[in-house]
């Protein structure tokens, strides 16, 4: 039997970044993975010779330098800049919400002359505690803004009417009085010239991983509940192979649990691909969202434009919402009432586990950036080694 100190289930960022800290640490860690390939969602391949985003588009950004110091031992980054357009029937409209797409909008030019418009339109709707997503919507934005640019996106992404989903969901919407259309705020952005997968490979070099593997055959019954496993190991495998002291899930937080207490909800998506090789450009943009609710899919991602690709050929992916069933790939956990009090029974379970750490955005039921994702993982660490250490650390 090979024995290690930790079985990390999932080989996206967070389980790779904690798998590379804990090795540093003289730590020996086994990696499995259910997908056929590493790097989870960020997973990049190249297709007529351009780095296609798998899984959606992922923009690196981040207000943390220490944590885009950490990304760029593992690659170069370039200086791509977000600005996504939108496309409302036959008009286009820059992204997010700033002087050019008030300008396409109404044909303001000055600041003054786009906050009047807005107020004037709130004021006419006299909404005074918003009861649904769309008067809270219209509450912050104003009529136009929300008809043409939010609420179909917002329809076809969480599969609901606007008036049928909770106000909490949108606690603010940010307008921009500047011509601006750099959709983050934040000092650093990029995206890995190669592609993401390059990131967690170094992260992962000289890991044992397994692809193609799921926690639940990878144990199958021997799970170190009702065993006595001696050596320190709280499991093994159900073939017997390899054995582990302490795990790191970051899977599904309810199935580890065989959902006992029932399904947590998310929102799915699916993704079709279409190589277009006598097309050099077909949209201009890495991204356009496309706002009406009549057409199915939310954005059309062109990737050679994240790296500012030149050559023949390019390819294109639409992006499709989808309701989410088990079995189905789940992305967005969907943080209502029902599913936080529903995750934070789970939460309570979990607590028993002595020797079972949960992470991640499956892990945690909750949704993380990128740089959050390594940010969490890195503090995860830091509890480890102070937990060897005898020191308890308490998170903020």
């Amino acid at each position: 039997m090979k024995q290690y100190d930790y079985l990390i289930v999932g080989a996206g960022l967070f389980g790779a970044t904690f798998a590379y800290e804990m090795t540093k640490r003289g730590k020996s860690c086994l990696v499995i993975e259910k997908r056929g390939h590493i790097a989870g969602n960020i997973y990049t391949k190249k297709q007529l010779d351009i780095q296609v985003h798998k899984y959606g588009a992922h923009i690196f950004h981040t207000s943390n330098k220490k944590v885009w110091d950490y990304v760029n031992q593992f690659a170069e980054f370039n200086h791509y800049v977000n600005s996504p357009v939108a496309v409302y029937k036959d008009e286009l409209y820059n992204l997010p919400f700033n002087m050019n797409t008030f300008h396409q909008m109404w044909g303001v030019r000055t600041p003054m002359q786009a906050k009047r418009k807005i107020a004037e339109q709130i004021e006419a709707l006299n909404i005074t505690e918003p009861q649904n997503l769309e008067e809270q919507a219209l509450s912050l934005v104003g009529t136009d803004v929300y008809e043409k640019l939010i609420k179909g996106y917002t329809e076809k992404q969480w599969g609901r009417d606007c008036k049928e989903l909770p106000a909490f969901i949108i606690k603010r919407l940010p307008l921009r009085f500047i011509y601006d259309n750099n959709y983050f705020n934040d000092p650093y952005q990029g995206i890995p010239k190669g592609g993401y997968t390059q990131i967690v490979e170094k992260m992962l070099d000289g890991i044992d991983v397994i692809r193609g593997t799921s926690f639940q055959d990878f144990v199958g019954k021997f799970d170190g509940k009702a065993l006595s496993l001696e050596g320190g190991l709280s499991g093994i495998s159900e073939d017997g192979q390899y054995g582990w002291k302490r795990t790191l899930y970051t899977g599904m937080i309810d199935e580890y649990f065989n959902f006992q207490l029932g399904n947590l909800e998310y929102r799915s998506l699916r993704f079709e691909t279409e190589e277009k090789p006598e097309e050099d450009n077909y949209q201009g943009n890495a991204v356009v969202n496309y706002t009406e609710r009549e057409i199915p899919f939310t954005r059309i991602i062109e990737h050679k434009h994240f790296e500012f690709g030149k050559g023949e050929g390019t390819v294109i992916t639409r992006e499709y919402p989808a309701e989410w069933k088990p079995g189905e790939e789940p992305y967005y956990p969907i943080n209502n009432g029902k599913n936080n009090t529903l995750y934070t029974a789970y939460e309570n379970l979990a607590k028993n586990e002595q020797q079972v750490l949960f992470g991640g955005r499956l892990g945690q039921y909750k949704y993380f950036d990128m740089d959050k994702t390594i940010e969490e993982a890195l503090n995860l660490v830091d509890q480890e080694v102070a937990r060897e250490d005898g020191v308890t650390i308490y998170k903020k």
